[in-house]
């Protein structure tokens, strides 16, 4: 048993090393990276696929109608003319009649993933080289153009993508769903730019030629795959462009109203990345802190080791919040949250078994298998 107990010690060393990687990878961003506008420009196709109403999607339209660039058009994409987002649309397009604002409706086809469809769609009907892709529930400030694009003046990069954060909290879900981002999300994506560079993108922003969309089939490859944002980055750094992460943030405006629904949402993400990343995911066991302080504390119950396991654990987390939230990106009211760090870690915990017995997602009040990479119905047809 006592065996056993310092077996639990030795594991517990590698979420420590990896929180240790984190601050590291954190404090070089940070410190050598910053969002800038180089004077580059050029005219961008904005790209939205739509399905419904978000909250406050007004709002959320028109602050990329009031951008900052010299010139720029905005294409939405919606499956009908039914679709409640269409007036909204319409009244945008009056709203401001100095933006080039087009509506499409997705036609043909028979992809499963029905935001992929209208992105192929959209790149297909872009007017310009650049595109910039995002969804639709975030909202921008008037820089937010120059600065996604100016990488891009760099022939190497090949694709900008963001930090995302929400535009405000409204109560626990929402403050929850922050810390999540800062203490974990945002972490985890800052030690894969250090040890590997950045293979994927966030759907929140994905700033790109079309040319390189095109070369690796475009959206049309991937129509009945789940994770494209993912997917286009890797697609298109494997053409051996960087991804740039820059520290921009955007934000986004909630769209789940309870604990219940924020947790649905990360499932469907934990349950995504198993399928797309399996190994990884398993891996992800190594960089769990709370349950390997607890199991070491439970076979070596003395308050030395409480101290030591538990303590080192709560001291490196809140360091990596605060880094990345408070130092990286100026968020406030941080250090009085910081007790959800732990509810957090309890809950991606929990959220990270469960996917292993999960085969479902469920996107837009539809549900659909994960199988061999491929999305399906769970009812077919729809």
């Amino acid at each position: 048993m006592r065996i056993f107990g310092d077996v639990l010690l030795a594991i517990w060393i590698c979420p420590v090393a990896y929180y240790l990687i984190v601050l590291f990878s954190a404090w070089r961003f940070f410190r050598e990276t910053s969002a800038s506008d180089t004077g580059f420009a050029p005219p961008v196709s904005n790209l939205k696929p739509i399905r419904g109403l978000d909250p406050d999607a007004y709002e959320n339209f028109a602050s990329f109608c009031r951008q900052d660039y010299p010139e720029y058009e905005l294409l939405f994409c919606v499956g009908s003319p039914e679709d409640p987002a269409v007036p909204i649309l319409e009244k945008l397009a009056r709203d401001f009649p100095e933006r080039q604002i087009r509506i499409l409706f997705e036609s043909g086809g028979g992809a499963t993933n029905d935001k992929v469809k209208k992105l192929d769609r959209l790149v297909r009907e872009a007017q310009y080289e650049i595109v910039v892709i995002n969804d639709s529930d975030v909202r921008a400030r008037p820089d937010y153009l120059r600065n996604v694009v100016a990488p891009l003046a760099d022939s190497k990069v090949g694709a900008v993508t963001c930090f995302y954060l929400p535009l405000e909290e409204k109560g626990f879900t929402e403050a929850l769903q922050n810390i999540s981002m800062l203490s974990d999300f945002y972490a985890g994506v800052l030690v894969a730019k250090q040890l590997d560079g950045i293979k994927f993108a966030l759907g929140t922003t994905i700033a790109a030629r079309r040319k390189s969309i095109e070369n690796f089939g475009g959206y049309k490859a991937i129509e009945n795959r789940p994770g494209d944002d993912l997917l286009v980055g890797r697609f298109i750094a494997e053409q051996g462009h960087e991804v740039k992460f820059i520290p921009y943030t955007i934000s986004t405006v909630a769209d789940f109203q309870s604990v219940g629904e924020l947790l649905h949402k990360r499932m469907r993400w934990f349950v995504v990345m198993r399928h797309m990343r399996p190994w990884g995911h398993l891996g992800l066991l190594l960089t769990q802190g709370l349950p390997w302080s607890l199991a070491a504390v439970a076979f070596h119950p003395t308050l030395a080791a409480a101290l030591a396991c538990l303590g080192t654990y709560f001291v490196l987390r809140c360091a990596i919040t605060w880094l990345i939230g408070v130092r990286g990106l100026k968020q406030p009211g941080v250090w009085s949250r910081m007790p959800l760090v732990v509810v957090w870690d309890a809950l991606a915990f929990c959220l990270w078994l469960a996917s292993f017995t999960r085969n479902t997602i469920r996107w837009r009040n539809q549900e659909y298998f994960i199988r061999n990479g491929l999305l399906e119905p769970v009812v077919p047809g729809s």
